[in-house]
């Protein structure tokens, strides 16, 4: 939602995971690998593995989530039961499982890597250091929100697709609620507000995400904009517990981060956040 323009929603042929989605999660396609480690010299570097073939999508497999979700924003948001079908259809049928919903966040989970790994060293060398690895040392001592507008380019960079769109949007819109969080130094973030950072950028990135796929036209229905607003509020809020949820059990590890662990720690995050949208979306549809 947010500041998304919406396009129609993907449709039922499309692939479940893109197949220009890179092995980094990034929304690059992978490069060549260099030769294995032994290998003689002068021959040529051994090619990429061949990417797992995907499950073949069924026909129309957003119109049930769609549905469900235009219930939920035509009840103004009193059919939670809908709600819940919407998302936890979107998860198990739509998008194949909580691993293929996760895989299919794409460009957000580089961006969130990215995130997180600049946080992480923030924490270890200083705002000053780690804005210089960047060459963006001008920065230091501004505020957060000045730091990371800065900083928008390197963790979301712009190609122009929908996904790459969705991560964007996702750090634009945490940006802005920083300062009602109260964290407003860099210099000066806990543990504790770098999971909350992370935490608000991956539940605008998960919203961006199904709403692009099944609400783009729903949000149109509410009959005002005070009633929209609640719509989209009891998603985001929907979405923020099962983000929330699956960072309580990542706790310890977030704070002992390596930058060879980020990626596959945020694409686990990914998963379990899924997962436990199902879940939930399970329970409050009473299935």
């Amino acid at each position: 939602m947010g500041t998304s323009n919406p396009y129609g929603g993907p449709g039922g042929d499309n692939p479940l995971i893109p197949s220009w989605l890179g092995s980094d999660g990034d929304g690059a396609p992978p490069d060549g690998t260099p030769p294995e480690s032994g290998q003689p010299p002068g021959d040529a570097p051994v090619p990429p593995p061949s990417p797992p073939p995907q499950p073949p999508p069924f026909p129309e497999r957003f119109r049930t989530p769609r549905n469900n979700f235009t219930r939920f924003a035509s009840s103004s948001g009193s059919d939670r039961a809908s709600l819940g079908r919407a998302v936890s259809g979107y998860v198990s049928r739509a998008s194949g499982g909580a691993r293929q919903a996760a895989q299919r966040m794409g460009s957000s989970r580089g961006a969130g890597a990215r995130l997180l790994g600049f946080l992480a060293d923030a924490q270890a060398r200083g705002a000053r250091e780690a804005l210089r690895a960047l060459n963006l040392e001008h920065l230091a001592g501004r505020p957060i929100d000045e730091i990371f507008v800065g900083l928008v380019d390197y963790v979301c960079p712009d190609g122009g697709t929908i996904d790459e769109g969705i991560s964007r949007e996702a750090f634009v819109e945490t940006i802005v609620d920083l300062a009602t969080l109260g964290i407003t130094d860099l210099d000066a973030l806990t543990a504790d507000q770098m999971q909350t950072v992370f935490e608000l950028f991956a539940t605008h990135a998960i919203e961006a995400r199904l709403f692009n796929d099944i609400g783009t036209k729903a949000i149109t229905l509410p009959r005002d904009a005070h009633t929209a607003s609640r719509v989209q509020a009891q998603l985001r809020d929907f979405i923020a517990r099962g983000v929330s949820d699956a960072l309580t059990a990542a706790k310890m590890v977030l704070s002992a981060l390596t930058p060879d662990r980020v990626l596959g720690f945020v694409g686990s995050v990914y998963e379990e956040a899924f997962r436990m949208l199902e879940i939930m979306g399970e329970v409050e549809a009473g299935i």
